[in-house]
């Protein structure tokens, strides 16, 4: 009986994950942040909304979601700082990423930020994952 429930368990789980990343393939987007919700900034954030938006929008989409063939949603639970904490996002800007959970190919190293324009460009985007619940 016991080993019926586990079974029961990792299928729910598989079909769960198959649920979401058909959802998030189709619509490029993570599934349920089709409408993302923007939160109100000032000071830093605003200036990490325009790093963002010169520097990684083009892959990773304006409003966090992804951008079809190029680059992963950031507004996704891998991206959430218990998995992959701000210097994890410090090291990809200045050493490139290689890919480990997406298909997209590596991250080349991004040229350009000085570290206060990753401070403002990663505050940025854990001010937009908290406001959509990834935190």
């Amino acid at each position: 009986m016991r080993n019926l429930i586990i079974l029961g368990a990792v299928v729910a789980v598989g079909l769960g994950y198959w649920v979401f990343t058909r959802s998030a393939s189709e619509t490029g987007a993570t599934a349920g942040q089709e409408a993302v919700v923007m939160p109100d900034l000032a000071g830093e954030l605003v200036a990490g909304q325009r790093g963002f938006a010169a520097k990684c929008a083009s892959c990773h989409g304006e409003a966090l979601t992804g951008v079809e063939a190029k680059g992963p949603p950031l507004l996704h639970p891998y991206y959430e700082p218990g998995h992959h904490g701000d210097e994890a996002f410090v090291r990809a800007v200045r050493q490139g990423a290689r890919a480990h959970h997406w298909s997209f190919g590596d991250m080349a190293p991004v040229e350009g930020l000085t570290d206060a324009d990753i401070a403002a460009i990663t505050g940025y985007v854990r001010a937009v994952q908290k406001a959509n619940g990834i935190f």
